[in-house]
This record gives structure tokens, sequence and C-alpha cells, in this order.
């Protein structure tokens, strides 16, 4: 509600490190679900594909992005799209981390974009305070599996890496990959 609707703007980058913008390419916003793509790489790349798999699937659910709601046949969330699978994704990534998970998603997200990325503190803060349904969310999660305990620390990992501020440009260069 406080992000100013009238700001707009577009970045193309190039697998080869162009970057095309224009409009409010360089304002910065807080990547939320967008978040959920790269971390789910960063999952893969810390515990393979079969472990997360394991977790989480890449089935399309056809719900909400923050349905309460797993795939009834193997007891985890159908994608890492969904709050459900991102917050699994956030306790695998915390698994084999710990401490280390933060600086780790926020180091890797900001050598994708170029430079040192950093949290909404403002933002952050609303997140753990609003966040009941993604709390139960987690505590489901316990509950069928698909994460271990204790969950608090995964959810607080989610709700940072939602509250991380990029621009237009930084998601165009996160998007090109390596050379971007």
């Amino acid at each position: 509600a406080l992000v100013d609707p009238d700001k707009f703007g577009i970045a193309l980058a190039t697998i080869d490190g162009r970057l095309w913008s224009c409009g409010d390419a360089e304002v910065e916003f807080t990547i939320q679900s967008v978040s959920k793509a790269f971390s789910y790489c960063l999952a893969l790349e810390l515990l393979g594909r079969e472990e997360v798999f394991r977790h989480v699937g890449v089935e399309p659910s056809g719900d909400a992005f923050n349905a309460i709601i797993f795939d009834p046949q193997t007891q985890r969330p159908f994608n890492p799209m969904v709050n459900a699978g991102a917050i699994t994704v956030c306790a695998l990534i915390h698994r084999v981390l710990k401490d280390d998970s933060l600086e780790f998603v926020l180091d890797r997200f900001s050598k994708a974009a170029g430079r040192r990325l950093r949290i909404s503190e403002a933002v952050y803060r609303s997140e753990t305070e609003t966040g009941h349904r993604n709390r139960a969310i987690g505590h489901l999660l316990v509950n069928v599996g698909a994460a271990e305990q204790p969950i608090e620390p995964a959810l607080d990992l989610y709700f940072k890496q939602c509250s991380i501020l990029v621009t237009a440009s930084d998601l165009a260069r996160m998007g090109a990959g390596p050379g971007g």
C-alpha cells in the first residue's frame, strides 16, 4: 500500500552482460515471490535434484500461491513457486547451512544482480508480524514430514528473502545468469 503506483520500469539483460532499461528500472522494491525461483535453484545446487524432489514437487497445483494444500499422494507441496514449496525450500537450505543460510542467499542473489543487495527491515518486520498463514503452512509442513523442526528459522529465512530489495535492472541481470 505504501509503494508509489506511478513507478514503472523495465529492463532486459543478455547472457553476455548487456543491459537495456527504461523508466524507473533503478527504483528498489522488495523481491517477494520472485525470490522463490532463485532459492529453488540454490536448494538444487546444495542438495541435488533427488533430495529436493523428495520434499517438494514440480507439478502445477491450480491453487492460490498461499493455499494450505499438499499433494494428496506424496504429502509434498506441489511446487516451489507456491508458499508451501518455497518455505520447504528455505527449510532445506537452512538444514544444510544453519545460521549461514541468510548470508548465503543474500550473497548469491547479490552476485547474480551484480551489486550488494540488502533487506528492507520495514518489510521484513511487517512480514514477520502478519505472516500467520505462512507460519501455519510451516507447521503443517513439519506435520506431513516435508520440513523438519524447528521450522521457525526456515520461516525467518523465507520472510527475509522475500524482503530483499532489488530493481528491475537487478532482476534482469539475475535472470540472465552468470554472464548477465
